[in-house]
């Protein structure tokens, strides 16, 4: 079992930065891989990133390549979202989640673990 709380988040002007950060319970983190994912109101909840475990991979959607990192810290079981350049478009519920699985990815349901969310509101 693997518990994720979010936190970091909050309302932004245009053009700022916010660090997401998702803190795991459990020894085992090392060996999930783990993404981010969001969900703006009205619409479906949509990759993000993701860290495979298995050789370290990232990957990101289009819209917020260049601007969105993800990482991760085994030792302190915590993992980041650094988003930079941030526009309207990018507000959203935004969801860490976590899997033992290395592929499909950037699909909602390999995932098994889910934190609760955490709000980010950008303002034009």
């Amino acid at each position: 079992q693997v518990q994720l709380i979010e936190s970091g988040g909050g309302l932004v002007q245009a053009g700022g930065s916010l660090r997401l950060s998702c803190a795991a319970s459990g020894r085992t983190f090392s060996t999930y891989s783990v993404g981010w994912f969001r969900q703006a109101p009205g619409k479906e909840r949509e990759f993000v990133a993701f860290i495979s475990w298995r050789d370290g991979i990232t990957y990101y959607a289009d819209s917020v390549k260049g601007r969105f990192t993800i990482s991760r810290d085994n030792a302190k079981n915590t993992m980041y979202l650094q988003m930079n350049s941030l526009m309207a478009e990018d507000t959203a519920v935004y969801y860490c989640a976590a899997t033992a699985a290395s592929s499909g990815l950037a699909y909602t349901y390999r995932y098994d673990y889910w934190g609760q969310g955490t709000q980010v509101t950008v303002s034009s």
